[in-house]
């Protein structure tokens, strides 16, 4: 049998996951991004929130919940044997607060009532002991008035509860990702490399494949796989692959900040609408986002809209209105940024299956059900849909090429 040659598009924290899991398999791969050098875009520049269902609250069916939570359970086994190392010193080392906001899309009451239901998911699932801490034990906590009131001072915000959902440092992963990159021989990279076409030699589906970059066609590849956030369902489009309507392009960044000294500040999440969060990794390693003030581009047309590059001012007004605005609900935010020795605004593209505006209940953004991996003969297209579940679909794509290689 042949060695299987595949072209992994996209080297985001899905299309490396799944290059390194077909590598280590016997495949030969090659790893096309636009960027210089892998992890340069959303996988980077994130919250690292590790979902387990609790984000989406306005999505009470449970759907969201149930698409997203088996991803986020594996996550931690998943990548700790990628990496060959542990991820614990990534991890934030407390639970999540959620802040309700009075403008939320959904109650406090109904939020707890919500959360309770999470819960129970979570505690229903044998690999609950497999997630960033052993969740078989866990529980959703309501924040007193007094505890409230010592986290915010802003009126506006109506309740709180603490969630037994963690967060990783994207830029940590990032960089053990990129190491584990080097180490394999059967991957080769092809940074810089935007994708402008796909052609199947054989006709349809089944390949092989030609992959076209805007210097030079490759081939023959066995199996493509399109990991790509921005610009995946354009390429689609071009070999006859359509995605149901109603789908968004967004260019988000937020704030990553390093302070001279350790502090205490609460990983916390103003919810459930346009607002924004906070995530303490280290004590020293801060993430800041207000959602409207870091929303650069957002369009609906099969390829994302256009963006420009930010002069100085322009970076400079972005990172003050994410620093006040989110100060207004967590102050320990301006104490951050005070004490900071290092400020970086950062992010990429986020393609999301939804559309509207995320203070409008009646929005499709608040469901993430619509997520996963469409396969037409050797072709593989994949919404990754959040972070936290990319190596978990990244296993199951691998597995797939596999299978079908012992078929052949």
């Amino acid at each position: 049998m042949s060695e299987r040659r595949i072209a992994v598009l996209g080297a985001g924290i899905l299309g490396c996951s799944t290059a390194l899991l077909l590598a280590r398999s016997g495949c030969s791969v090659t790893l096309f991004d636009a960027a210089p050098q892998p992890f340069s875009g959303a996988s980077r520049w994130n919250e690292g929130k590790i979902h387990l269902g609790f984000l989406y609250a306005g999505d009470p069916s449970l759907a969201t919940a149930r698409r997203i939570l088996p991803g986020g359970l594996a996550f931690k086994p998943l990548v700790e044997g990628l990496l060959g190392c542990s991820i614990s010193e990534a991890m934030t080392q407390t639970d999540d607060t959620y802040l309700i906001h009075k403008q939320s899309v959904a109650s406090v009451d109904s939020v707890g009532r919500y959360f309770a239901e999470v819960v129970q998911l979570i505690q229903a699932d044998p690999a609950a002991g497999d997630y960033l801490v052993d969740l078989r034990q866990c529980q959703v906590k309501g924040l007193s008035d007094s505890e409230l009131r010592g986290m915010t001072n802003a009126d506006s915000i109506l309740g709180g509860f603490q969630v037994p959902e963690r967060s990783v440092s994207t830029n940590w992963l990032a960089d053990r990702y990129l190491e584990a990159l080097k180490g394999g021989d059967q991957i080769a990279t092809c940074m810089g490399a935007r994708v402008t076409d796909l052609r199947s030699l054989g006709g349809g589906y089944e390949g092989p494949w030609q992959v076209h970059t805007a210097a030079r066609t490759f081939e023959p590849f066995d199996c493509v796989v399109n990991a790509m956030w921005e610009g995946r369902i354009g390429l689609d489009a071009r070999i006859g692959l359509h995605p149901p309507a109603g789908w968004t392009h967004r260019y988000r960044l937020s704030l990553f900040a390093r302070t001279d000294v350790p502090l205490d500040a609460p990983s916390a999440v103003v919810s459930v609408g346009p607002f924004g969060d906070l995530k303490n990794y280290t004590g020293r390693d801060f993430y800041l986002s207000w959602y409207p003030a870091g929303l650069m581009a957002e369009g609906c047309e099969l390829d994302p809209p256009a963006i420009s590059d930010l002069g100085e001012q322009e970076r400079g007004l972005i990172i003050e209105s994410i620093i006040s605005n989110l100060a207004q609900y967590i102050p320990a935010a301006r104490t951050i940024v005070q004490r900071a020795t290092q400020l970086t605004l950062g992010g990429g593209w986020v393609f999301a299956m939804g559309r509207g505006s995320l203070d409008d209940p009646n929005s499709t953004l608040h469901r993430r059900d619509r997520i996963g991996i469409q396969r037409e003969g050797t072709y593989y297209s994949v919404d990754t849909g959040k972070y936290s579940i990319a190596p978990w679909l990244a296993k199951q794509i691998a597995e797939s090429i596999l299978g079908s290689d012992q078929q052949h």
